[in-house]
Order: C-alpha cells, then sequence, then structure tokens
C-alpha cells in the first residue's frame, strides 16, 4: 500500500500540467497496468478507470495520483514513456510555469491526436481457452496462421497524380500491420508506392502462392488514398474492386478500408483472413460461384464473399483520419485491440471494440479544419462461426 500524499513538487507540476494531460494524455490498458504493477493503482482503481468513459479518464487519474504516495510521480511518467507519450513525461518532468503556455503549444502541433502504436506484445491465448472454443470456431491453429500481404501507396507521382497528396503516416501503418500479424503467427509481405497494374500483379501472384493449401487463413492489406469502389495507385489509376474480384477469385474484395475473409484451402475446410483496405466502398454481389476445384472434384456451391468479414475505417461517404506522426486512428485503434484481446475474444467482437474506441476520439489541432473532426468505424460480416486467432498456440493435435 504506498504512502499517502505525493511530494510537494511533483504534485506541483501535474497541477500546472493538469490541462495539458486532460486533453492529451491517453489513459489505455496499458498504462493502467503499468500503474498497477507498481502498485501506485489497486485493482479496483483500474477497474473503476477503465469502465469509466474513455474522455473522463485522465481527469479521474489525475485526482488519484497525488494521493498514492511519493512514488506514483514517477510511476506515472514511466508509463507514459511506455505508452509512448514521451512529450507528455518530459512537459511534467522539465517544463516550469514561464514555458508551460509555449510547451502546450508545440505539443498540439504535434498531431491531431495523441494515440500511437503500443509496444506490448500480443497476449497469449491460454490452452484451456483454446480447448473450451476450437469446436464451435473456425479452425486457425496451423503454424504459421497464415499468409499476409500489405500494400502501402503512401508516395503518389507527382506528374501522374498531382491532386493526391503524400499520405504522411502511412508508412507507420503498413509497420504497424507488419508487426501484429508478425506476432499472430502470419508470414507478412510489405509492398510500397505500387501503380494500379502492379497492385493487381502483386495481388494475383499473391494468390497463387502454393502455401495458401497448407494454412488456415490469409491476410491482404490495402493502404492508398482511393474512392467508391476503388483505389488509387500511384500512378493516380484506379484498381477497381470488380476487375480485382475477377483477377482474384480467392479472395473476396467487399469495401475498400479494411476486412477479413476466407482462403480456399482444401476442400470443405473453414480458413477465415483479413484485409485492410483505405479508400471508397463498392457493394456489388457478385454471382460468380467456384463449380469445381484443381483437382476437378465438385465443389460445394457457395457465394464468392461467404465467410469473411470486413471492417471499414470510415463510413461510406465520409473521411479515415491520419496522423502524420502515429498512423490512423483505425490501425491504432485495431492494433491495440488485436495485441491486447486476440487471446479471448472472436474478431467480430475486436471490431466492436475498434468502432467503440473510433467513437471516443476526437482530433486535436486548434486552429486548423481537422479540430474537433470526429471518425466512426463499421464492419460487416458473412462468418457463420467465431473467428478467434488464438495467438501463440500450438496445437498437438
Amino acid at each position: 500500500m504506498p504512502e499517502c500524499g505525493m511530494l510537494t513538487r511533483d504534485r506541483k507540476a501535474l497541477q500546472r500540467c493538469s490541462v495539458v494531460l486532460c486533453k492529451q494524455m491517453v489513459v489505455d490498458e496499458v498504462l493502467i497496468q503499468s500503474l498497477q504493477a507498481d502498485d501506485i493503482l489497486t485493482e479496483s482503481m483500474a477497474e473503476s478507470l477503465m469502465v469509466s468513459n474513455i474522455s473522463k479518464r485522465s481527469f479521474r487519474l489525475l485526482l488519484l495520483l497525488p494521493k498514492r504516495g511519493p512514488k506514483a510521480f514517477s510511476s506515472f511518467c514511466t508509463a507514459l514513456r511506455d505508452t509512448e507519450q514521451q512529450h507528455l513525461c518530459d512537459l511534467l518532468t522539465q517544463s516550469t510555469p514561464t514555458d508551460l503556455s509555449e510547451a502546450h503549444r508545440e505539443s498540439m502541433e504535434v498531431s491531431l491526436d495523441t494515440d500511437s502504436p503500443i509496444l506490448t506484445p500480443v497476449i497469449p491465448c491460454s490452452h484451456e481457452f483454446y480447448l473450451s472454443h476450437i469446436e464451435q470456431s473456425y479452425k486457425m491453429n496451423s503454424s504459421p496462421r497464415g499468409l499476409a500481404l500489405v500494400i502501402s501507396n503512401v508516395a503518389f507521382d507527382p506528374l501522374a497524380a498531382p491532386e493526391l497528396d503524400l499520405r504522411k503516416g502511412g508508412e507507420v501503418d503498413d509497420e504497424v500491420l507488419r508487426k501484429v500479424f508478425t506476432e499472430l503467427d502470419y508470414i507478412v509481405t510489405v509492398q510500397r508506392n505500387l501503380t494500379a497494374q502492379d497492385m493487381r500483379v502483386c495481388i494475383e501472384s499473391f494468390s497463387r502462392r502454393p502455401e495458401h493449401r497448407t494454412v488456415d487463413s490469409c491476410v491482404l492489406c490495402l493502404l492508398s488514398h482511393g474512392v467508391e469502389g476503388a483505389v488509387y495507385g500511384t500512378d493516380g489509376q484506379l484498381l477497381q474492386v470488380s476487375a480485382a474480384d475477377k483477377a482474384v477469385p480467392k479472395f473476396r474484395f467487399k469495401d475498400m478500408d479494411c476486412g477479413v475473409e476466407q482462403t480456399d484451402g482444401p476442400p470443405r475446410t473453414c480458413s477465415p483472413s483479413c484485409e485492410q483496405l483505405d479508400a471508397g466502398r463498392e457493394g456489388q454481389s457478385d454471382a460468380n460461384l467456384r463449380q469445381r476445384d484443381d483437382l476437378g472434384r465438385p465443389r460445394i456451391k457457395l457465394p464468392q464473399r461467404s465467410d469473411m468479414i470486413c471492417g471499414f475505417a470510415s463510413l461510406k461517404g465520409t473521411a479515415a483520419m491520419r496522423n502524420t506522426k502515429r498512423g490512423s486512428w483505425f490501425v491504432q485503434d485495431l492494433n491495440t485491440v488485436l495485441r491486447l484481446r486476440a487471446k479471448d475474444t472472436h474478431l467480430a467482437d475486436m471490431l466492436v471494440q475498434v468502432n467503440s474506441r473510433i467513437k471516443e476520439r476526437e482530433g486535436h489541432a486548434p486552429g486548423t479544419a481537422h479540430h474537433r473532426c470526429k471518425e466512426m468505424s463499421e464492419f460487416t460480416s458473412s462468418l457463420c462461426k467465431d473467428l478467434y486467432f488464438f495467438p501463440k498456440h500450438e496445437s498437438h493435435f
């Protein structure tokens, strides 16, 4: 139990910076768990903070800290560093009343929000959880779980596509996705800055890889500018969703923001997968049904978009927000939820949690059109079972 009372100088530092901290600090599970591990927060305090509205957590935490003993301040600063909020830690330890306003202004100019990709490893699934859920869920125990392809267009040809701006922060997204899916036991390939034709060729080549037959899932991520039903190559040409469907029948392209689908695999094997896209939406149905497999055996007829789940960074007709230093809001929150919740939560429920986190966000960029901007993500699903990643669990059967 920590001694009552924080050191006077530390308490005054918290008071001086309280306005900035309330506006910019992200009080997520990682930060709370760090304080709990140092015995600064009790279990009941941690639970109370987690059930609070995200916008109120900072205020409630700042009320608690001065009462949690002389070590609370240093533990709090460590937690800020561990969650990549170093600028707030610096503000607390270095600012004085005379330079606080300058530090406040500089910290606001950093980005639209203060979240950043969390560093905590993907939490493993327990063997007991695996045994109790494997029967009612999709088969997901191959190692690797599957193949993943991330196509990220950040820089566009200024002559061919002068209207397409540099996607600052896009390189952060593809690295975040590479890391999290690698930890989820996928073999990840990242391709950057491709023309529309090169994107098509890349996806076709990916779909023909023989390894798909021996794994349970696949991941496809497309990050670029786009319009409804199409995504831009670096040459300013559009890759149509319908054209991609025809070129790669193995994959079901539903929308252009994010999603999960199923690979063929052995006949009648359920093997879901993920795709992340960052552009417009396309809702055409596809009546083409594959009749036979490569060995001539009859297939059970299923719509081409069955057994898949698609998430979208934003609602149709609205923009997705991207932080120039920390990447898009959607990828940030998807990364956080996958790392903390994949251990015991199926994908549809995780995307609900992503929706909830996105809804709570608000841009902080005073003096710009993005100040107090909002975003709302969504997803659609044709899954017939729960889809668990069972992270870091190795099947012995």
